[in-house]
C-alpha cells in the first residue's frame, strides 16, 4: 500500500523552483531520479529532495504544464508539509516575478520582509 500523496501547484518553470529550493537550503537531484517512501515504495520524479530520513525524500514532476509534489509525509519528520510549500511558493513567486520584471528592464530598489515573513519589493525602470 502506497502513502504517497500528490499535491498540485502553480510551478511552471523548473529554474525558478530549483532556485527557490536552493534558496531555502534543501539539497535536490535532477534528472529521472526515484523518491522512497512507506515500506521502500518508490516512484519517479524529476526533482528529488532529500529529507533528514534516508528512507523517505520528497518529488517534483510535471503533468501538464505545472509540476506536482509527491511524497510520503507520513515519514518526513523533519520538514512541515505546509510550511514546506508555503516557504516554496513564496520564494518561487520571487524569483519569477523579479526575472520577468528584470527581463522588462526593471531594477531592485529595495526588499524588505515584513510582518507575516511577506516580501516587500521595490523596483523601478529607468526610462
Amino acid at each position: 500500500m502506497s502513502h504517497f500523496t500528490s499535491i498540485k501547484t502553480q510551478i511552471v518553470e523548473k529554474e525558478y523552483l530549483k532556485q527557490a529550493l536552493t534558496h531555502l537550503g534543501y539539497s535536490y537531484q535532477e534528472g529521472n531520479v526515484q523518491i522512497r517512501g512507506y515500506a521502500g515504495n518508490r516512484t519517479s520524479v524529476e526533482i528529488k529532495v532529500v529529507t533528514n530520513n534516508p528512507s523517505y525524500d520528497i518529488g517534483f514532476y510535471k503533468v501538464g504544464n505545472a509540476y506536482e509534489i509527491v511524497a510520503d509525509w507520513w515519514g518526513i519528520d523533519d520538514i512541515q508539509q505546509e510550511q514546506f510549500l508555503q516557504q516554496l511558493n513564496q520564494r518561487y513567486a520571487y524569483n519569477a516575478a523579479r526575472a520577468k520584471l528584470e527581463a522588462q528592464g526593471f531594477s531592485l530598489v529595495s526588499e524588505e520582509v515584513q510582518e507575516g515573513e511577506r516580501i516587500h519589493l521595490v523596483l523601478r525602470r529607468i526610462v
